[in-house]
């Protein structure tokens, strides 16, 4: 069984001004579609992980029976399948609040400004492509932390719950190398806080 590229909640346009109409379909359609080929790809070798979902395959990535240059083609690429995965389903054009994230963002972070402000400063200073995230830890603690390129916190162990993709094709054509600006306009398009 293939892995397929999950249809968007919403319009290519639907989170204008934040996010252009041209970046989200070039995002979606390019970017996140040659993740998934190339994902698909590399199952091929391997009959018995491609009825096995992404994320249980990331999360055991280090223990899989794999070639090694596979297993960085997995981490690589099914990476960047899951993380779009989440990152298109936590945006949308009306937020959606999730009052018990709050409720948990709001006892370890202080507030959901404080929290805001951590997240930005995450993410303003990671330097070159990959993600900044908030995780639930194993213990069932919050965190927030950025990781390279298209790895994942669940190679790590940690649950994802919202991530931003600081990758230039996220932005680049909207906001160009301005990437501050779009991770201010991101927080409009979050839907859970």
């Amino acid at each position: 069984m293939k892995h397929t590229l999950p249809k968007l909640p919403y319009s290519f346009n639907a989170l204008e001004p934040y996010i252009d109409a041209k970046t989200m379909e070039v995002h979606y359609t390019k970017h996140h579609q040659a993740y998934l080929d190339k994902f698909n790809a590399v199952l091929e070798k391997y009959p018995h992980l491609q009825d096995r979902p992404a994320e249980d395959i990331l999360a055991n990535l280090k223990n899989l029976a794999v070639d090694e240059a596979d297993r960085n083609t997995i981490r690589n690429h099914g990476g960047g399948y899951v993380n779009h995965n989440l990152y298109w389903s936590i945006m949308a054009p009306q937020k959606e609040i999730d009052q018990r994230l709050v409720e948990q963002i709001n006892g370890e972070f202080g507030s959901v400004d404080e929290f805001k402000k951590k997240f930005t400063e995450e993410a303003t200073k990671h330097f070159g492509s990959g993600w900044t995230w908030l995780v639930r830890k194993p213990d069932g603690k919050l965190a927030v932390y950025s990781l390279l390129n298209q790895d994942s916190p669940l190679t790590q162990g940690d649950t994802p719950i919202m991530a931003i993709d600081l990758w230039e094709h996220a932005y680049y054509l909207k906001y160009q190398n301005r990437r501050a600006d779009y991770i201010n306009a991101w927080w409009n398009v979050l839907k859970l806080v």
